[in-house]
């Protein structure tokens, strides 16, 4: 995987991002409400992984009424484990479900007067594309179905952002404050030890330096080039929201101004 050189301070503009919506029914995971007053751009989950009709509403009615931009996180059809296992889904039937989710969310996104403006595959899914062409290629050909002009946000390098570009999409490189990666920018699975950073105060100072720099520590303590136009604030782990707001306060603080790519 190939990871674009570093970005000068004086190209410090960055998107925060957060996964949102991931209820169903009577559970809920996330505080939307909370960390829609933090984030510029909110990934809602389409029903595949987690949430539901009457939380997508919700939630979309949240975001348009903050400007916060709404973004279809899709995933494959896994609500009992959370998106996050491995599948094999025909490259077909994939691309159709991608596109069946966007359109899911457009409904409620156009009802709250806005729209969907951007797309981002969730957990395996997300990972599996970084790799894998063929699902990356049906990721891309169920958005080009929903809309050929929407963005797709993911890793840089990544085979989604291959093929994406290749048919004409928008590309938004991504990165991560609280994940640990390899030395080939990819993300160490959340199975291995450290894969997720639980330190707040590493947190923000990845945050940043990615912001500023756009470079983070590897695992293994190399230097890796990211320069991401946006930063994902994870919504499920605890305290999520009060980490978020010290992420964008030091991010401001450091001359980063943070402002939806979309």
């Amino acid at each position: 995987m190939r990871t674009p050189p570093d970005h000068s301070p004086a190209e410090a503009l960055i998107d925060l991002n957060a996964d949102l919506g991931e209820g169903f029914g009577r559970w809920t995971l996330t505080d939307d409400e909370r960390l829609l007053s933090v984030v510029t751009s909110a990934n809602v989950a389409c029903g595949f992984h987690a949430g539901d009709a009457a939380t997508m509403r919700r939630v979309c009615a949240l975001a348009a009424e903050r400007g916060v931009r709404i973004g279809a996180q899709v995933s494959y059809r896994d609500l009992a484990g959370f998106g996050r296992r491995a599948m094999d889904v025909p490259a077909a039937e994939l691309a159709a479900e991608v596109a069946y989710q966007i359109g899911a969310l457009e409904v409620f996104a156009r009802a709250a007067g806005a729209r969907v403006a951007y797309v981002k595959p969730h957990g395996a899914l997300y990972n599996r594309v970084v790799r894998d062409g063929e699902q990356a290629a049906a990721v891309v050909e169920g958005v080009l179905l929903a809309d050929p002009a929407l963005p797709v946000l993911g890793l840089p390098g990544s085979r989604l952002h291959e093929a994406a570009s290749a048919a004409g999409l928008p590309v938004v490189a991504e990165a991560f404050g609280d994940r640990a990666y390899r030395a080939d920018g990819s993300l160490l699975p959340r199975g291995e030890a450290g894969a997720v950073v639980s330190d707040p105060a590493a947190v923000v100072e990845r945050s940043v330096a990615m912001a500023r720099f756009g470079v983070v520590t590897a695992h293994c303590g190399s230097s890796v080039a990211v320069r991401p136009r946006s930063l994902c604030l994870h919504g499920d782990t605890p305290g999520a929201v009060e980490l978020a707001r010290r992420v964008r306060d030091r991010l401001e603080a450091s001359g980063v101004r943070v402002e939806a790519f979309a």
